[in-house]
């Protein structure tokens, strides 16, 4: 068992496991996700709000948190308990966003400041509006911290939102305020006692060994005996026979229309016992230590389960990831074969190409050549995309991805298009550079008129790069215009060219579909980063 006494190496080490957790993402929609995210928010929180200030503070107060499901009475206990008002009770409850904290006025120091549920804003309300108020200030994100002489030194009662609220942050909140507990204190009432939410709150308490105490409200005073013994059957069937159990029978107080306020006698047992632990150092001690050692010890259950969830989240990044990787690059080689076939040269460009130079000019043919490499690649880009589509219709983690493009994506065809016109510009300037290098040397008897024009050295070279065998004669006019070594050397640079244009066409695309699973930052080192964490841990406990 854990000695709440001072233990620096056990404190850094949990802080260092938090923000371990806290790097934890879990973004793709894998089957046990919702879990494991349940599970980081639940670490998060009992390390932040209690372990750790725990160990920081082990003489503050005692933290005793009252939660149940809608309808249970945990603001009437609550005002009962201290003796007045301060939490609001009635059919408005469940939209109620503002939890109320109480504690004795020499303890509200431990309270007022950020020690506990930092991510919470403490509001108070003066005395006198307290007393008239119907409802608690509208704040979101809030503590509401008030303070009654009638509490013991040491304990501080907080009243959570319903744990089965109809408001999505409600539940959430109330789930967030429970790990934050030195004790658990769960109402459920006689004709909810065997209902889902209430027995969840106790195997989760009983999972960690919390210090927990059940109160059985609102039961009708002509079947109090049956329903105790019902509901102690049920405890002992789930191994929580040693909880303490109170039971509050049904009063006029109890409903909306009530005073709020429960008669002493139907709380005092309740009170004795709390008030015990407070003030009792070793009934203290042992809530304490407790509730700590069995959260701690639930550690080494609830992290591997997380790191597991992180690995799944990596190897299904990975999976997605290859099936983009892998239709690109299967694109990328059929494009390189067809370059090399010649497909380039089909259509209208192989009608301008047969056209030229009687009935086509180089710049009609360059257009038509450019089209049908745009046209090539387009078709690459959603052939590819297809192929993601069916591989991402079967894995249920693209979800979080998006519906791959189609082969009909304009935006691609003119992205697409944009490459394409600015290889045919680097291209155009390859050829002028070349026709320049024939017109520079000096004691040349080439006369000006001998001189290519650059559009025509511009149009056969993209021929011969791209009309395959059909286009030989390209290949030839160019040697004859240049000379044979010129003509090779610019076939050789144009040919890199090409190519580094198709890769950086079809490496775009796939980068695109890749950017928003890059986007959700799933790698692996969180998985091995939270078991180096916990090991420190254990060593340490």
């Amino acid at each position: 068992m854990v000695t709440l006494d001072e233990r620096p190496q056990l404190i850094d080490a949990l802080s260092a496991l938090r923000d371990r957790v806290a790097a934890v993402r879990l973004p793709l929609p894998l089957p046990g996700a919702s879990r494991a995210r349940q599970t980081r928010a639940e670490l998060l929180a009992q390390l932040d709000d209690y372990l750790v200030p725990r160990l920081k503070d082990p003489d503050a107060p005692l933290l005793a948190v009252v939660g149940g499901s809608t309808g249970a009475g945990k603001s009437t206990l609550v005002n009962s308990l201290v003796g007045r008002r301060v939490s609001e009770s009635g059919v408005l409850r469940p939209t109620t966003r503002t939890p109320v904290l109480v504690c004795h006025p020499e303890d509200h120091h431990w309270f007022a400041g950020m020690r506990v549920l930092p991510q919470l804003t403490r509001v108070w309300l003066p005395q006198a509006d307290e007393e008239h108020s119907t409802e608690e200030p509208p704040e979101e994100n809030a503590l509401r911290v008030e303070t009654a002489a009638s509490l013991p030194r040491g304990l501080a009662l907080l009243d959570a939102p319903d744990i089965d609220s109809l408001v999505v942050e409600n539940r959430l909140l109330a789930a967030e305020l429970i790990c934050a507990a030195d004790i658990w204190v769960m109402v459920t009432t006689a004709s909810r006692y065997a209902d889902a939410v209430p027995w969840h709150l106790l195997r989760t308490a009983k999972e960690y060994d919390a210090t927990l105490v059940t109160v059985l409200d609102r039961v009708p005073h002509q079947v109090i005996g049956e329903v105790s013994r019902q509901y102690e059957a049920l405890l002992d069937k789930a191994g929580l026979g040693d909880v303490p159990r109170f039971t509050i029978p049904e009063l006029p107080e109890s409903t909306d229309g009530g005073s709020g306020l429960l008669p002493d006698s139907a709380v005092a047992p309740l009170r004795a016992w709390l008030a015990h632990r407070a003030e009792d150092p070793a009934a203290r001690q042992q809530a304490v230590d407790r509730t700590a050692t069995g959260v701690i010890a639930s550690l080494d259950a609830r992290l591997p389960e997380l790191a597991g969830a992180v690995a799944a989240q990596y190897a299904s990044a990975v999976r997605l990831g290859g099936a983009v990787e892998a239709a690109y690059r299967e694109q990328g080689k059929r494009v390189r074969q067809q370059l090399g076939r010649g497909a380039v040269l089909a259509g209208d460009a192989r009608t301008r190409w047969r056209g030229y130079p009687r009935d086509s000019t180089a710049d009609e043919l360059l257009d038509a050549l450019a089209e049908s490499l745009a046209a090539l690649l387009h078709c690459a880009a959603a052939a590819a995309e297809e192929r993601v589509g069916d591989a991402w219709r079967r894995d249920p983690a693209a979800d979080a991805m998006g519906p791959a493009r189609t082969g009909g994506d304009r935006e691609a065809g003119e992205r697409i298009g944009v490459e394409v016109r600015r290889w045919r510009r680097v291209l155009e300037e390859l050829a002028e550079e070349e026709v320049r290098n024939i017109d520079r040397p000096s004691g040349s008897r080439a006369s000006r008129t001998a001189v290519p024009e650059a559009d025509t050295v511009a149009a056969l070279l993209a021929a011969s790069l791209l009309g395959g065998r059909r286009a030989r004669a390209a290949g030839d006019r160019l040697a004859e215009l240049l000379g044979a070594q010129a003509a090779l050397r610019l076939r050789d640079k144009g040919g890199e060219l090409v190519l580094s244009y198709v890769d950086r066409v079809l490496h775009a695309e796939r980068d695109r579909r890749l950017a928003p699973l890059d986007g959700l930052d799933v790698t692996p080192e969180p998985q091995a980063e939270l078991i180096a964490a916990l090991s420190v841990l254990q060593k340490e406990k």
